[in-house]
């Protein structure tokens, strides 16, 4: 057990955000932690890291366990460097590694048969034990594959951090907590600001992690693939859901029709014994019969009526007349950006046909929105034959809702585009998207990025077009909302071109997926699984088929593949080598710890710091072996 709540409440003012909450997390729990913004997810977390008070209950916190917890402000040291700020996780095996260099300097100088040198081996031995046993022979090594993983490999390590992106903060906050390795680790949206190599490198990262996790996540696809249970916030409670993302809204459903049945059932109850206690409350031989009714209803727990939804905004994407076969044709389009025209992409060619749902993907910074823009002719900098199929209406989604006149209220952005609807109709398009009473008069300036996102999404949900464009489009949606465009976008018998990160999107929408690179775009027939099972070929595969390839050709081809099958093999007989040798370093230290613990080498003075000299060489020689099997995996 890492740590339990019991019947704990905490409340800001009157309002109570947690009521009798009941928790507990065992070693080795993976747990996502989902509700609506507002809930109490942060306050939960708030609690369980020790960083708030609450009202009443208590929370047991086993000895020893160390919570490690990654805000969204990630207090990092700003003059700091990236490789100084992770090796502040290792300060006090670097003061230890410290000490054994000075004991090691004073044991040379001293006399083998001198008490001091029986002193300073006996508190040399402990000391090694506690580095090894630390794992302080792995510091460089462990850092090096954390950053490289969190995506820091094409950084120096003396990069100032105050020069780092807001992105490259937070994963570099979210790196130093790996290397912590606390036994609770706690991570708060850890999929923001993470390309898909990295998400992959980290879900494998966590999946062998030794400790408990606890995460809030709006990733649908990473909750799926890490969790095993699932607490929601909701109506001041936490329940909680034994499986993944998916397993939990099944288990949900289950759990509001059997409280909805339950609920329904007491109210007929109830109503029934009202409705024979007022019959029959009059009546001499019947009033004892009706006032123990009476009695059993004002003793009974009355059921609360289950909210069975949380509100979400009503997509629904219609059109009046379809787009003819052939929507869009594309032919040598190149991305370019800015004044100087550098070169995003391409050249790109592609045709799509009615009804194709189609997702742009790419590593960041390689022109998947530019790419949206050019298509609609937004981004004079590209080049390239771009025509429209016959009888085609677009409606375009700007992630950063930049097409918006923020100095309207939402009232009249909406009103303006659509002069020929009344108001109450326009009212009811923007209370689909929950704008409402007095916040359609708000300007757009000042409200939220959610606000501006929905008001985008009435746009084009009045505009009737047959083919949408979206470029991030759940970014400000929480979990309710994105499912309710999912089902909207899944309907719609239209076309769709769009952008996003999310990946459980992703897995559901598409028809196609292109990927775009420097060169051009690979198209993927299927979603997202389907695109990592074709991309996750191994080296080795990638190797085989150039060398068939080249094998075809012929000439100087066939000589080049030839050297590269021959490095190839020469690099895979090397890694087995070195994991040969790495599995020899670790029997031989593991021997040599046993021998310098046994209590008769103490009287072997000279026999005992040969040993001790030997460890340390051992040790050296395996962190060399390793960073050379690591650079090898990398290659």
């Amino acid at each position: 057990m890492v740590l339990t709540l019991k019947d704990v409440t905490k409340s800001f003012g009157e309002r109570v955000i947690l009521d009798h909450i009941n928790l507990t997390i065992e070693q080795k729990d993976r747990i996502g932690l989902i509700g609506v913004n507002g809930a109490g997810k942060t306050t939960l977390l708030n609690l369980i890291a020790e960083h708030t008070d609450f009202d009443q209950g208590d929370i047991f916190i086993e000895k020893g366990v160390q919570i490690g917890y990654l805000r969204q402000n990630t207090g990092l040291d700003r003059d700091g460097s990236i490789y100084g700020e992770m090796l502040k996780v290792f300060a006090p095996l670097k003061e230890t590694e410290e000490k054994l260099r000075e004991l090691e300097r004073r044991i040379a100088l001293c006399g083998h048969d001198s008490e001091e040198y029986a002193e300073l081996t006996e508190e040399y031995g402990k000391l090694s034990a506690y580095f090894e046993a630390k794992d302080g022979y792995h510091i460089d090594v462990k850092i090096k594959m954390v950053l490289t993983g969190m995506g820091f490999a094409d950084k120096s390590y003396s990069t100032n951090i105050a020069t780092l992106s807001g992105g490259e903060k937070t994963r570099l906050a979210l790196a130093q907590l790996l290397l912590e390795e606390p036994d609770l680790l706690i991570l708060d949206e850890p999929t923001n600001h993470l390309d898909f190599r990295t998400l992959l490198w980290l879900e494998d990262y966590l999946s062998e992690y030794k400790g408990a996790l606890l995460v809030v996540s709006h990733d649908r696809y990473f909750l799926d693939k890490m969790v095993q249970k699932v607490w929601e916030v909701a109506q001041q409670r936490v329940y909680t859901y034994n499986g993944n993302y998916t397993k939990y809204k099944q288990l949900k459903a289950e759990r509001i029709a059997r409280e909805k049945k339950e609920y329904e059932q007491q109210q007929n109850k109830i109503a029934s014994m009202m409705e024979y206690a007022e019959k029959n409350i009059v009546r001499a031989s019947t009033s004892n019969s009706a006032k123990s009714r009476l009695h059993q209803i004002a003793n009974m727990e009355i059921l609360e009526a289950p909210q069975e939804y949380e509100k979400t905004p009503k997509f629904s994407f219609t059109f009046d007349r379809a787009s003819g076969r052939d929507v869009l044709f594309a032919d040598d389009v190149v991305l370019r950006v800015g004044r100087e025209q550098k070169k995003l992409c391409g050249p790109v060619s592609l045709e799509v046909k009615r009804g194709e749902k189609i997702a742009l993907i790419g590593r960041n910074g390689i022109g998947k929105s530019t790419m949206l823009k050019t298509l609609l002719g937004l981004n004079p900098e590209s080049s390239g034959d771009i025509t429209w199929g016959k009888g085609v209406t677009t409606s375009f989604y700007e992630q950063e809702n930049q097409n918006l006149n923020f100095e309207n209220t939402v009232l009249e952005e909406l009103w303006e585009r659509f002069p020929n609807l009344p108001e109450f109709k326009v009212r009811s398009v923007l209370g689909q998207m929950l704008i409402t009473g007095e916040n359609v008069y708000k300007k757009i300036n000042v409200i939220s990025g959610g606000e501006r996102a929905r008001l985008s999404f009435a746009i084009m949900v009045s505009e009737h077009s047959n083919t949408l464009l979206f470029d991030e489009p759940t970014n400000h949606l929480d979990l309710a909302s994105k499912e309710a465009l999912e089902k909207a976008l899944r309907e719609f018998e239209g076309t769709l071109i769009f952008v996003s990160h999310d990946r459980y999107f992703l897995n559901t929408i598409p028809t196609k997926i292109m990927d775009m690179t420097e060169d051009g775009i690979q198209i993927y027939d299927g979603g997202f699984d389907y695109y990592l099972e074709k991309t996750r070929l191994s080296s080795a595969q990638a190797a085989e088929k150039q060398e068939t390839t080249q094998k075809k050709s012929g000439g100087q081809g066939y000589y080049r593949s030839k050297q590269q099958r021959a490095l190839e093999a020469k690099r895979r007989s090397r890694i087995v080598q070195l994991e040969k040798l790495m599995e020899a370093c670790d029997r031989e230290t593991q021997q040599l710890e046993q021998e310098i613990a046994d209590p008769q080498l103490a009287a072997d003075y000279t026999l005992l710091a040969e040993k001790c000299a030997r460890l340390e060489e051992i040790k050296g020689e395996a962190d060399h072996y390793m960073e050379e099997w690591l650079g090898l995996q990398e290659d």
